[in-house]
């Protein structure tokens, strides 16, 4: 692959959500410092981090299987977003709006791995 992570559009959502998902942690209680607020910051950042580390990969199947790991921390990430808002740290309107993101990254990195199964298997 020729192209650089940063020209990547999925890894650039990733890294937009991830800021996003930092600067909302900034509301939480300071009693979850140690707990919410460091779960959902790792999961957040683990979905760019899984992206750069599979797209440096040789192999077409290794950087689909990071892309599945950011996936599953994606999915990780909304998990602490409903608690978030189940301990109304977050009202309705401010989960809604990073559950919007949430869906685009996820249909965004499904269809990165498709796109990335069909380059194994033509090659």
């Amino acid at each position: 692959m020729n192209q650089s992570i940063s020209d990547l559009e999925v890894w650039k959502k990733a890294r937009v959500f991830r800021n996003e998902i930092s600067e909302l942690c900034k509301s939480f209680p300071n009693e979850e410092k140690y707990k919410l607020i460091d779960q959902i910051i790792r999961s957040s950042r683990s979905v760019s981090a899984n992206i750069a580390e599979g797209h440096g990969r040789f192999h077409f199947q290794e950087n689909i299987q990071f892309c599945r790991t950011a996936r599953g921390s994606l999915i990780e990430t909304f998990d602490h977003l409903t608690v978030a808002l189940d301990e109304e740290y977050i009202d309705e309107t401010i989960f809604n709006a990073h559950n919007a993101q949430y869906e685009e990254l996820i249909k965004m990195l499904n269809g990165y791995i498709s796109y990335l199964k069909k380059r194994k298997e033509s090659s």
